[in-house]
């Protein structure tokens, strides 16, 4: 029979080699472990391994598997689903990437909160969404993400709306979040779809300074739009996380938390990958 021990040496073992790339690593660990929950100081003792939990909540995001379909290494699925609807109402993983994003520009020689951002909007498929609309303009039924990073491609702000929510009304949830959240950001850029007067005149009133980056005169070949071209590039980056590719959450918050789970392993890789 094997004791408290044995079992602990033999997971001290098992997390020598990463059994997936999107476990979590022993530094990596090391910075989250202070921002997850404590015991409770009564009733039952908590016996779930929340690395283990959240190496389950990486693998799904990465992989882009079901609940249901998660490997055996990891604690039942119901147990992991659990934890995480818990970690999405403490805003833990908004809150993991919000300080891994500040370190990660402390790192870069750069001020913790950034002075400047880019905006724009993706268009993904939304089979099972609840909330979801038609965009005429990519010919795609789901949800829109409107997103805001800032020049170097981190994700400052996400906004998820229907498709069919135009770019600059998604736009102004994102400048009233923008400014409760980084209130250092004064100048933003974005494209020609977020030139409206009503847009203009509300980044005016919140202290914003609004630059549309548009085309160059007589473009017949793609050039990369000068500042703009950072946002398509962190759209590449979530995209890369197969959960990402489409959007099969029902509640637009839990999608929300999803893009922070991709966003927030992506820094903190970056952090540590030379540890």
């Amino acid at each position: 029979m094997w004791t408290e021990r044995q079992r602990a040496k033999q997971i001290r073992q098992e997390r020598k080699v990463k059994r997936y790339p999107s476990d979590l690593s022993d530094q990596e660990w090391q910075a989250i472990e202070p921002l997850l929950p404590s015991p409770a100081r009564t009733g039952r003792r908590r016996i779930t391994d929340l690395r283990e939990v959240l190496n389950a909540i990486r693998y799904l995001v990465r992989s882009g598997c079901e609940w249901r379909m998660l490997p055996v290494h990891f604690p039942p699925w119901q147990t992991v689903y659990w934890w995480f609807r818990r970690f999405v109402r403490r805003l833990l993983f908004k809150v993991i990437h919000d300080v891994a994003l500040m370190l990660d520009r402390q790192n870069q020689n750069r001020q913790e909160s950034p002075s400047a951002a880019v905006i724009d909007s993706q268009t993904i498929k939304a089979p099972g969404g609840v909330a979801r609309g038609y965009d005429a303009n990519k010919k795609i039924r789901g949800r829109k993400r409107h997103v805001a990073v800032d020049s170097d491609g981190r994700l400052l702000m996400v906004n998820l709306t229907p498709a069919d929510m135009a770019d600059s009304t998604g736009a102004e949830w994102l400048l009233l979040a923008l400014k409760k959240r980084w209130p250092w950001v004064k100048h933003l850029f974005a494209d020609a779809a977020y030139d409206r007067r009503r847009l203009l005149d509300e980044a005016m009133m919140l202290g914003f300074v609004v630059e549309v980056v548009r085309k160059l005169e007589d473009q017949h070949t793609f050039v990369p739009p000068p500042r703009r071209w950072v946002v398509e590039r962190s759209f590449g980056w979530m995209v890369q996380w197969r959960r990402l590719v489409r959007d099969y959450e029902g509640r637009i918050d839990v999608s929300c938390e999803m893009i922070y789970v991709a966003m927030g392993s992506l820094l903190l890789k970056r952090l540590f990958e030379n540890e």
